[in-house]
């Protein structure tokens, strides 16, 4: 019997691995770890140097993710930081054991079925929805770091925002994709008051790529952060600006001082599924992992493993495995507390076998979603996709692995403001 690998990973990542030849593998794979080593594998290079600046004093990878987190939120805002949810899949390299911490922001407890309709019942345009006080949840992010950090940090929590704090204070050169997000019209948030200014010039312009980009605010939160802890966001002047901006017009929400201060994050079993010779783990819902599993049991029912990394059959055949997951993905998942989740049914063999023959030999109109075994009746998904996410994945010397996926949503989240952070739009 071959003993099964353990992974988790970017989906992307993954199933690329599995799809070079022996020829390819032989060629461009790196030299094996024989023994820990730290890493940090994040979108932004500052991110990258905060997490491994950490890792080089001894930290674990728990205070890696604490410092990553911290400084993508200054440098990538669009897509995740202090006022948004994630989740982290952890593996301890002593135990082996791997733990899901579920920050995934949770709704006002003044949320209701109806306040996303408008006077006439119908539904309000997402434009307007998403910039409203009402589309943020309770940010879950913190604190789910905070819990990692109780469990597994070494360092202490107070050391781990210096480069962050020290980068907004100073000001960072603001990347190419940044600044194509603020340039970019294609989004509501492009015309929020907040987004307007903070990216703008003393000229009126908007910044660019190349422009240096300073957040005093954002320094200071982080500065009272470092101090004071979990209670500089969830308590106290932070905490009440997030309530007043939250509850402002156009259609203020319902967020209270007391949803924030009964924030908890979950802990959870993974959901673990096989691909080839790796055991795939990754968060259960309210997370999309089923689709992961479900996309690589698409795949593994291809060629895909017989082509290579540069061959456009390979592209081809993921593309359509994984439009095939999001007809489902979008259709069924949702939090487990409220929301019947098929995770068995969209995982079957039977059925994924169905879904594996919807690819053919060239890319046809979108997938619709099927009626896995447990599937709920569902209205079809009309959300715009969001691009406010981000992911990346942290080891330390002692064996011990990170995957955190992060967001804020959609593009700077609901495009409001508090403290040098946006907040988050997860209620749309």
């Amino acid at each position: 019997m071959k003993t099964l690998r353990i992974m988790f990973a970017a989906l992307s990542a993954f199933a690329f691995a599995g799809c070079a030849t022996t020829q390819d593998r032989a060629a461009t794979s790196p030299p094996v770890a024989t023994k820990a080593q730290i890493f940090v594998a994040v979108a932004n290079p500052l991110a990258a140097e905060a997490g491994m600046a950490v890792l080089r004093r001894g930290g674990s990878a728990a205070d890696a993710a604490v410092a990553v987190q911290g400084m993508l939120s200054l440098v990538e805002p669009q897509s995740s930081g202090i006022g948004g949810g994630a989740f982290a899949t952890f593996f301890d390299g002593k135990t082996r054991k791997i733990t899901i911490y579920d920050g995934r922001e949770t709704a006002p407890s003044g949320a209701t079925e109806s306040m996303f309709l408008a006077p006439d019942g119908k539904a309000l345009p997402f434009a307007q929805a998403v910039l409203s006080g009402r589309a943020t949840g309770v940010p879950g992010a913190v604190k789910m770091l905070g819990l990692l950090h109780d469990e597994h940090g070494k360092l202490a929590w107070s050391s781990l925002f210096a480069d962050a704090e020290r980068t907004a204070r100073q000001g960072f050169i603001v990347s190419p994709r940044l600044g194509r997000m603020i340039a970019s019209q294609a989004f509501p948030q492009s015309t929020a008051p907040d987004v307007l200014a903070y990216f703008a010039n003393p000229d009126g312009s908007k910044k660019q790529a190349g422009d240096r980009l300073v957040n005093a605010p954002y320094a200071d939160f982080l500065s009272r952060l470092a101090r004071q802890g979990l209670a500089a966001l969830y308590a106290g002047p932070t905490a009440e600006r997030i309530v007043a901006r939250t509850n402002a017009a156009p259609l203020g929400g319902s967020m209270t001082l007391a949803d924030l201060a009964a924030y908890q994050p979950v802990k959870r079993e993974p959901l673990c599924g096989t691909y080839r010779l790796y055991l795939v783990c990754t968060p259960p819902p309210p997370s999309s992992g089923v689709g992961l599993l479900q996309v690589l049991a698409i795949l593994e029912r291809t060629d895909i493993a017989s082509r290579g990394p540069n061959d456009p059959q390979a592209w081809f055949l993921f593309a359509e495995a994984s439009r095939i997951m999001y007809a489902d993905r979008d259709l069924y998942v949702g939090d487990p507390a409220f929301a019947q989740v098929p995770v068995a049914g969209m995982l079957d063999p039977a059925y994924v076998d169905g879904r594996a023959k919807l690819i053919g030999t060239t890319a046809g109109p979108a997938p619709v979603a099927g009626r896995p075994d447990g599937a709920p009746m569902a209205a079809a998904d009309t959300t715009l996709e969001p691009m406010g996410t981000s992911h990346f994945i942290v080891g330390d010397g002692d064996g011990n692995v990170i995957s955190m996926t992060t967001t804020v949503e959609s593009i700077f989240g609901s495009g409001r403001m508090v403290d040098g952070f946006f907040l988050n739009n997860q209620m749309t």
